[in-house]
């Protein structure tokens, strides 16, 4: 037989053999032992997480002629011939490619036939938030009142896609990222049962890379077992992931917390010469620098065993204060945004390593020299302080009472400086017609921007268009100064728009109070549109004429 990947060859085949979804095998196990299942099942949760692998051990446990506390024997003859495939009582099916009402149609007529040789007929349909609104409209009745002999088990990945009327036919299962410590620990009893050798924090990493999914850790395993000859090492498994050695990650933050960046950048050019993926690199390092930080605050929560730790790690945690470990992790998440825009990392990485050198008291040698202040100003600021307290008590005994000082007024508002060249030629062209299209697309427009872009166009709106470009208010002068010196979120916000409107359109931002300001200035500039002189009574003769030919401008009146 061919040879077959390690996530297929450990699917679970028991509810015992699921990793880290304990509360959902118990209670399904329950249920089955008294009786209690649910004629439809929606399994929610991210890729890899067992929800297609807990559906099949539920189908077997449904027609298992030797069903045990709720588990399967796999060695009934129901129980193999699901395991093989070959019962037809079990239907499998993808909904990213039978996602029509045809398909589900054709569901809903066949099961009402009773199961040829199980108990229960099983429709498992994976993904099932790709089905169209009429499929799902043709599965709802089905879903309410189903056979006594079916059961439905839905998965998906995107349980917010799913509408509230399918859901609320179904028990609910939301099963969760697997822990790191729950992978390692699986990773390494498979390779216990193989006789691979390995290393402990070769397995960290590469359950570090998993993010969550087993499966994923299994085809990345299954990577470093071919990369490294049968046996797992740090050198492989980083090889295979595209992340950093931790004592590069060290050598690099110590220089930019010893202000060297020419050692630290020449560092990010060795790395990225040698094919490390520069996203891989910002997250290993936002996740070193957040073991410093924890680190620093509670020790005990970050193990010896973590795959973030080296020779710099305790002397970085005693150099580096917490300010300046917010500000770069601050800089290294803007940095992230940054990259899925360009073809062309180095040059950010490189600008977010001069960036991290930039923070407040980088390092707490700093509150030692600022303590140490020159003591000529002091002795300086003292002398004054003396000569005014004499010159007070001097004006106190000559009985001169000192005339309160003016109350200084406060501050006229500036106003926000505005760019007429861009500003006036979208207004001069400006047309209803115009902003209510881009008002249209607007929201969709907003759910295409990345997260953080998005969170700051909130509480954008826009209020003037032409085929020209769009003009967008924002609620403060802060955020419009902040939009308009991101270039990245500038970029990203008019390739949406001419993606979604098929035309090159520039955006201007403009603060929200200055708006009406804006509207009467170019009125007063350019010269308001005259208004139209008012028409007299209109005669009822004159209006019904006028309605037979359907305007009054196409009558006209003689007098004879």
């Amino acid at each position: 037989m061919s040879y077959q990947a390690l996530y297929r060859v450990w699917r679970p085949q028991t509810f015992a053999d699921v990793i880290g979804q304990t509360a959902i095998t118990t209670t399904l196990k329950n249920a089955l032992v008294t009786g209690q299942t649910s004629h439809a099942y929606l399994f929610c949760g991210p890729r890899g997480t067992g929800k297609t692998s807990v559906a099949k051990i539920l189908a077997k446990a449904l027609n298992c002629e030797h069903l045990q506390d709720g588990e399967p024997d796999n060695t009934c003859d129901m129980c193999q011939a699901i395991n093989n495939g070959s019962l037809t009582d079990v239907i499998e099916i993808d909904a990213a490619s039978n996602n029509g009402v045809d398909e589900i149609r054709d569901i809903r007529d066949k099961a009402k036939y009773a199961p040829t040789v199980g108990r229960v007929k099983v429709y498992i349909i994976d993904e099932v938030h790709m089905l169209s609104t009429g499929a799902f409209n043709a599965l709802l009745k089905t879903l309410e009142e189903p056979p006594a002999h079916v059961v439905f088990i839905l998965a998906t990945t995107e349980p917010q896609k799913i509408p509230a009327t399918i859901i609320s036919r179904t028990q609910r299962f939301d099963f969760r990222r697997i822990t790191a410590a729950d992978i390692v620990s699986r990773m390494a009893y498979i390779l216990d049962d193989k006789g691979i050798t390995y290393d402990q924090a070769a397995l960290a990493i590469i359950a570090k890379a998993a993010e969550g999914g087993m499966r994923d850790a299994l085809s990345i395993l299954d990577q470093v077992l071919s990369f490294g000859q049968n046996h797992v090492t740090v050198a492989n498994a980083l090889d295979v992931t595209g992340g950093v050695a931790v004592a590069q990650l060290g050598t690099y933050l110590t220089a930019v917390a010893n202000r060297e960046p020419a050692q630290a950048l020449e560092t990010i050019e060795q790395l990225l010469a040698s094919g490390k993926d520069a996203g891989r690199l910002l997250d290993d390092l936002i996740g070193y620098l957040r073991d410093l930080l924890v680190f620093q605050q509670a020790p005990s929560l970050v193990g010896e065993t973590s795959a973030l730790q080296d020779s710099h790690f305790k002397d970085l945690a005693q150099a580096l204060q917490p300010a300046a470990l917010y500000h770069m992790i601050n800089v290294l998440n803007e940095t992230q945004g940054q990259l899925r825009l360009t073809n062309h990392p180095t040059l950010y990485l490189e600008v977010a390593t001069v960036r991290l050198g930039e923070a407040p008291q980088a390092v707490t040698a700093q509150p030692a020299a600022a303590e140490a202040a020159p003591s000529e100003s002091v002795t300086a600021l003292e002398e004054q302080i003396q000569k005014l307290q004499a010159t007070v008590a001097g004006i106190q005994q000559a009985g001169v009472a000192a005339a309160p000082a003016p109350k200084a007024k406060p501050a006229a508002k500036k106003h926000a400086q505005v760019n007429k060249a861009q500003l006036y030629p979208i207004l001069g062209a400006a047309t209803k017609a115009d902003l209510l299209k881009v008002k249209d697309i607007w929201p969709d427009l907003l759910n295409m921007l990345s997260v953080t872009k998005r969170a700051m166009m909130r509480i954008s709106d826009p209020v003037a268009a032409s085929p020209s470009g769009v003009i967008v208010s924002f609620a403060y002068d802060i955020l419009v100064e902040r939009a308009m010196n991101d270039a990245a979120l500038m970029t990203e916000l008019e390739g949406a728009l001419n993606r979604l409107m098929g035309e090159t359109l520039k955006v201007v931002l403009v603060q929200k109070d200055e708006w009406p300001r804006v509207r009467k200035a170019y009125l007063q500039e350019m010269g308001a549109p005259k208004a139209k002189p008012a028409k007299q009574a209109a005669d009822p003769v004159l209006t019904t004429i006028a309605d037979m030919f359907g305007d009054a401008d196409n009558v006209a009146i003689k007098n004879d």
